[in-house]
């Protein structure tokens, strides 16, 4: 399975909720028609909670400053790289993927709006199915994109998130009320080369991301949720560069699931 991510700022001059609005009740149903075309597995929008916001700038304040959040976060699901190819070289994908391009231009500052394949490294998870942070649930979704501290190059600080942090996170979770954590890592592509040309994208894309699931009904509070957080912020430092990474903490909106294997 891979995972493209996209994260999404709104084009100059729209609005939050003009933003919010088409991508919810326009893109998506395009997208979803596309599915079978495009052999989309699974399709999920992350739209920022105007609830959750607060949780943003202490998730930033927390870590001594990060970058803005982004307007949203989109992410697609194929079988493979290789089904993503036949895909987009079908007559029928082409001119599916080149539609959504262009609807993607109503709302989305492309250039600005940096996008990735990934691989998903499943950490934590207390349920057989994928959470998801729906609208009318306490569920929230924390997404925590990052580039590596500059003494690291990107194969050592995956290595160093998957192997070192990665189990520390795990050893905390219950702590810390973790529904579910992956590890998001972005892995270097041709096929992602050009899916960038193609929507003109001129930010460079994450390292990757990490994503936790959590409910704010129920908070977790005392000395050993406080020694997680602590634990957990001390060892980003060992290969998170804060000030080139941001967060969103919002809900999803999930509008493809044919993940039925």
């Amino acid at each position: 399975m891979i995972r493209l991510v996209h994260l999404l700022k709104r084009k100059p001059g729209l609005s939050q909720a003009a933003f919010t609005s088409y991508w919810r009740d326009v893109h998506g149903p395009h997208v979803a028609a596309c599915q079978t075309r495009l052999d989309i597995v699974r399709y999920v929008q992350t739209h920022r909670d105007p609830a959750g916001q607060d949780l943003d700038l202490a998730a930033g304040q927390a870590r001594g400053g990060t970058q803005p959040p982004y307007d949203g976060l989109a992410e697609f699901w194929w079988k493979s790289e290789a089904a993503l190819a036949v895909a987009l070289t079908s007559e029928a994908g082409r001119i599916a993927q080149a539609a959504l391009i262009d609807d993607e231009k109503e709302f989305i500052d492309l250039p600005a709006s940096p996008l990735w394949l990934a691989h998903e490294y499943p950490q934590v998870n207390t349920t057989v199915q994928r959470i998801v942070a729906r609208p009318k649930t306490g569920v929230m979704k924390l997404n925590f994109a990052f580039h590596q501290v500059p003494k690291l190059s990107a194969a050592e600080a995956q290595s160093y998130w998957l192997t070192t942090h990665g189990p520390l996170i795990r050893s905390h979770s219950a702590a810390r009320g973790l529904l579910a954590y992956n590890q998001v890592h972005r892995y270097d592509s041709a096929r992602a080369d050009l899916l960038r040309n193609a929507r003109g994208t001129a930010v460079a894309p994450y390292l990757g991301h990490a994503e936790a699931w959590f409910d704010r009904l129920a908070p977790r509070t005392g000395p050993e949720t406080d020694d997680a957080k602590t634990a957990a912020l001390a060892d980003e430092q060992n290969f998170i560069d804060w000030a080139r990474s941001t967060i969103i903490v919002g809900k999803e909106l999930v509008f493809v699931d044919r993940d039925w294997s």
